[in-house]
């Protein structure tokens, strides 16, 4: 545990932080969170998470999300 909390001191956080723009594109594709889940093949808790900024997406769902929305994945799903 000791080692677990040097090594977030050091790097606060591991994983790059994003801001999803999901929610906007999906309302602008007229699309239920149950829809999009349908379509890329996830839970609708899948989108939900991703919505609020509280997953990140695999390469695969983000590719899958953007052709679906027809959007630019760098634009959905934006990365600091």
């Amino acid at each position: 545990m000791l080692v677990l909390s040097f090594i977030m001191s050091v790097i606060p956080n591991p994983m790059p932080e994003f801001i999803s723009h999901l929610k906007e594109y999906r309302i602008l594709a007229g699309l239920t969170q149950e829809e999009l889940a349908e379509k890329v093949n996830v839970r609708r808790e899948t989108i939900i998470r991703l919505e609020a900024g509280k997953y990140n997406p695999s390469l695969k769902l983000g590719i899958d999300i953007s052709r679906v929305l027809k959007a630019p994945i760098e634009d959905i799903f934006e990365f600091t």
